[in-house]
């Protein structure tokens, strides 16, 4: 098996290796203070057979090679590693582009499978609309909410008292929105993180409520599609317990939204401090 590496210009929402450092603003308290840690990256790779894109996923930018193996075979499209003919791996401003060479026998069983994603023959970069369509343009939030870290906090400690499903099962991720005013807070819960915030928006848009008048706190990973739906909604401040990714932050921070981590002792923001600072200006910056 051969593979062909062709890397391209990487601006805007690029990304570098698998993980890099970035800074965010640690709030203990009354005092707030210049921090740095690494964030794990996501990127969206199309599996692209025949000019074809199959399957767009997100992915950590490492290994390509592996995954297009790993993928082919794990998901029937061929018998065995070696009939991996080839993978030609490009980099382009949004994604990666994953061109796997198959036998002819295998184009036909894509060929009849409903979940391929449709293409275009010729277009040269087949893969990169179906990337487009994952790394969507979304609109920037103006919402004018303040809050501070200690609201954070209170918000992530009594979520999961709430958490009636993971409490029964340890296998379920929880979204809350919290009001500005202090009003009634909305949980809604889901094995999948993305589906739990669906939830939530729709709890709120149904009930009447306006999103963009308070935050959400929730307990997975945070990745670039939680920005994208709340961004959508207009809410301008998102917070979970763990780190998000590099992808995330990029479009937080295109998008006017804040992202925070709530730890038991200190929040970190990623972006968009302001609406955490008040009138207080951080003690060092």
């Amino acid at each position: 098996m051969t593979a062909d590496y062709v890397l391209g210009a990487d601006p805007g929402l690029g990304y570098g290796g698998p993980h890099a450092p970035r800074p965010f603003l640690r709030i203990v308290g009354d005092s707030a203070t210049a921090g740095e840690g690494h964030l794990a990256e996501e990127v969206p790779v199309a599996m692209v057979y025949g000019n074809r894109p199959h399957a767009v996923m997100m992915c950590t930018p490492l290994d390509f090679e592996d995954l297009a193996v790993g993928f082919s075979v794990s998901e029937g499209i061929v018998a065995t590693a070696a009939d991996v003919q080839g993978v030609r791996i490009s980099q382009h401003s949004r994604g990666v582009e994953l061109r796997i060479a198959v036998p002819e026998a295998a184009h036909a069983r894509l060929a009849a499978r409903a979940r391929g994603l449709p293409g275009r023959t010729g277009c040269g970069l087949c893969g990169v609309e179906a990337i487009d369509e994952v790394v969507r343009t979304i609109p920037v939030v103006h919402a004018t909410l303040q809050t501070d870290a200690a609201s954070l906090q209170r918000a992530s400690e009594a979520l999961f008292d709430q958490q009636t499903v993971h409490q029964a099962t340890r296998a379920a991720h929880a979204a809350a929105w919290v009001p500005g005013n202090g009003g009634s807070v909305v949980v809604r819960e889901d094995v999948g993180r993305h589906n739990a915030v669906d939830k939530l928006l729709g709890a709120l848009w149904r009930g009447g409520v306006e999103p963009s008048r308070g935050f959400v706190v929730v307990t997975s990973r945070l990745s670039y599609e939680l920005v994208q739906k709340v961004a959508v909604a207009g809410v301008p401040l998102i917070a979970a317990g763990s780190r998000p990714t590099g992808l995330a932050i990029r479009l937080a921070e295109r998008a006017g939204i804040t992202v925070a981590v709530v730890g038991r002792d200190a929040v970190d923001v990623y972006t968009h401090p302001e609406r955490l600072l008040a009138d207080r200006p951080p003690a060092d910056r």
